[in-house]
């Protein structure tokens, strides 16, 4: 009679231990933020910090030496800064070393009242994107051009296909010209994507409940999967009777569900495992997955506001369902970079977001190991019918619209496309020019779009090439980085890892030559 009380003394033990470690570990993220605040001020140069401004703290990365890297999100005169935000790095002593951000342009004395009001901002943004508007809010822009006053007017709907949009439009709040738009809507852009579908019998971790159990992982931060039942809305955790889902077929709902499960627990491993994140945020939840939604859907996408993964079902002529391994370490990278770096998805950082989703999401392949869906450089040619893939990372212009190379209107490229540069410099980083995965050429002088150079390159080996990537999102890039930013901040992060001037630094630098971005 007395295990009951003593159980619920251990239980209160640990949950004062582990309220006590949360409340220290709020005293220690607000300490390395104070400490960034003081030099932000102390060195507005570096910093471009003025009158008004003031900072809130994103994300924090300690390294295993006490250095760190405190990433803030600025706002001047109580208006978010749109492309303001910036990454202040310190030594385990906690000496300055520097700071990264992308802004050219100082903002003291601007201007905060708006010509055009919100209603009208609405009204125009509506005019170039049908849908729904929200409510707009006043912003300062200032990604790659003088910082303007402007309206962020959210606006939702579906596009053609069915994908649901949830866009930012960006109108200047004197003229009423448009300056940016983006979706926090990230799509697979597929055009045409237990017992699995594609990676054959593998082990999952489900919950048990009464009458039998539900695709939940307890162990995973609790991620689950929903059965949509080929509906936009509505739909219920996967439930079985004996713990043994599908039947690598599509005749029983329960094999995309499995994949879709599958996918997210090998993502959520890579990431602990290999770069020490506790799930997407880093904050040890799980997001979930929503499979078979709507009808003949042909595309996956990830949702900031849900946190979460959805995925179609194909069209059946040219995509089957889009719940690929690739295509799930994917969608779920796209999580992570909205949690550090917040690449905007437009322009070069939207080439960049795509890119460092299809760099995680063969990652997560490669680590998986699975004999029936090897790693490869390849992103989703399991779900085609008839093969091919949708993007390759060899010589991503084999799509006939990606961009092997950098060049001064890459930025145009619809953010799939841009993606290529990332994509082949990741490649040649890793494999080098010659190896068992195909020939990647280099890119000519002149930064053509399309690799036609013979130059050799040595690679340094995926595994180097992924942790120098990761270090570069989670500590250099920010929201507007460009690929000339790309560059300087994976040979500053492969400086940190292997040594200054070390052979891996210098082989990131002639990677990202080898593809036009000197």
């Amino acid at each position: 009679m007395f295990r009951p009380i003593f159980r619920l003394a251990l239980l209160s033990v640990a949950l004062a231990a582990t309220a006590a470690q949360a409340q220290s570990d709020r005293a220690n993220a607000n300490a390395f933020k104070n400490r960034a605040d003081d030099f932000v001020r102390q060195f507005p140069g570096m910093s471009m910090h003025g009158n008004d401004h003031s900072y809130t703290l994103r994300d924090l990365v300690v390294d295993a030496d006490g250095g760190n890297h405190v990433r803030l999100d600025r706002t001047v005169a109580g208006l978010r800064v749109i492309g303001g935000d910036l990454v202040v790095q310190s030594d385990r002593f906690g000496n300055l070393r520097t700071m990264h951000h992308n802004l050219r342009w100082r903002m003291d004395g601007m201007a905060t009242k708006p010509a055009l009001n919100a209603n009208r901002a609405a009204m125009a943004a509506m005019r170039t994107t049908h849908g729904e508007a929200g409510k707009a809010e006043l912003v300062i822009y200032a990604r790659d051009q003088q910082p303007a006053l402007a309206w962020d007017v959210p606006v939702s709907g579906e596009s053609d296909d069915g994908t649901p949009f949830e866009k930012h439009v960006i109108m200047d709040a004197n003229s009423g010209s448009q300056l940016d738009a983006w979706d926090d809507i990230h799509t697979a852009a597929a055009n045409g994507t237990g017992k699995t579908l594609y990676s054959g019998n593998v082990v999952l971790t489900t919950n048990s409940i009464s009458g039998g159990y539900e695709l939940r992982d307890p162990t995973r931060g609790g991620t689950y999967t929903i059965n949509m039942n080929n509906r936009k809305s509505g739909g219920s955790v996967m439930t079985d009777a004996d713990n043994t889902w599908g039947n690598n077929a599509t005749s029983d709902l329960a094999s995309a569900g499995t994949d879709a499960q599958y996918g997210t627990a090998m993502t959520w491993d890579y990431y602990k495992n290999v770069h020490g994140r506790n799930g997407i945020a880093n904050d040890g939840k799980g997001a979930y997955n929503r499979v078979h939604y709507n009808r003949n859907y042909a595309n996956a996408y990830w949702s900031d506001s849900c946190f979460c993964m959805t995925y179609g079902d194909g069209d059946g002529t040219s995509i089957k369902p889009l719940v690929s391994l690739d295509v799930a370490g994917h969608e779920m990278s796209h999580g992570v970079t909205s949690r550090t770096a917040n690449l905007t998805y437009s322009g070069e950082s939207g080439g960049l977001n795509e890119g460092t989703s299809d760099i995680f999401g063969t990652m997560v392949e490669f680590y998986a190991g699975n004999a029936t869906d090897a790693g490869d450089y390849l992103i989703g040619e399991k779900i085609m019918i008839g093969g091919g893939s949708l993007r390759s990372m060899v010589k991503p212009s084999s799509d006939g619209a990606s961009a092997d190379c950098w060049y001064s209107g890459v930025g145009n490229l619809n953010v799939h496309y841009s993606s290529g540069v990332a994509n082949h410099f990741f490649f040649l980083l890793a494999e080098g020019t010659n190896s068992a995965y195909g020939n990647s050429p280099t890119c000519m002088a002149g930064n053509t779009r399309v690799a036609t150079g013979t130059g050799s390159l040595a690679g340094i080996g995926r595994d180097k090439a992924a942790k120098i990537w990761y270090r570069a999102l989670t500590t250099k890039f920010t929201s507007s980085t460009n690929y000339a930013g790309a560059r300087a901040g994976t040979i500053a992060a492969a400086n940190e890892l292997y040594g200054n001037g070390s052979a891996e630094a210098n082989a990131v630098a002639a990677a990202w030559s080898a593809v036009g971005r000197n």
